[in-house]
Formats: structure tokens, sequence, C-alpha cells
């Protein structure tokens, strides 16, 4: 599955990383706690999360994620969309809640856990 498609299945908008659009996602998460990603998360590639500050962007960069989907139509500040602009990272935005997220890209193929 491809950031494009992730785009497409969760009606989402490409805040920055359209460069990143075709990029290759085999898994993903999805937390509003940065330590349960931190403790827990291995070989993720999509962090799906409500938290709306830099830590986002930091955990995913340390993570080696390469897209932040924003649920609940929520809009990172500029700030956040440019630390994601220098870290390589695509940044999307979702009106879908977490639970119906993730649900969707479950069901379309995509896993919790790369494989």
């Amino acid at each position: 599955m491809t950031i494009n498609d992730i785009k497409n299945y969760l009606d989402a908008e490409v805040l920055c990383g359209e460069e990143f659009l075709e990029k290759e996602v085999f898994s993903a998460c999805g937390s509003d706690m940065m330590s349960d990603v931190l403790a827990y998360v291995k070989d993720q590639a999509v962090l799906l999360t409500g938290l709306m500050n830099t830590q986002v962007i930091r955990t995913a960069e340390m993570m080696d994620m390469i897209c932040v989907v924003f649920i609940r139509n929520k809009k990172p500040n500029e700030e956040i969309i440019e630390l994601a602009r220098e870290s390589g990272i695509a940044v999307l935005t979702s009106s879908k809640r977490m639970y119906e997220a993730c649900g969707i890209l479950y069901s379309s193929g995509l896993c919790g856990k790369a494989e």
C-alpha cells in the first residue's frame, strides 16, 4: 500500500510530503500516547494520532516512520508541518476517528506490524 492509497482510503488531505505519496507502507499504528509508540511500536511506517504537538513528528522521526495521519479533522500548526518537512515525513489529516481509520486501513490490507 502507498501513502497515496492511505490518503484515498481515509479521504485525507495532504498537508506536506506530496513527493512521498508513492512510497510503500507495510504497517501502521494508532496512538495518542507517544510513550507507547516509543515503547511498543516496532517497524511501523505510518502513525495515526490525534495528538497535536511537535513530539509526534519527533517520535515518528526516531521510529523511522514516513507518514503521520492526524485524525478527527485535526490540523497541525505550521511548526509541526515545517518539522515534518525537514524530517522527510508526509503529513495527512482525515476527519475519520481513530477506530474507524485503523479499521479501514487494516481491512484494506495494512497490517499492524511488519511481517
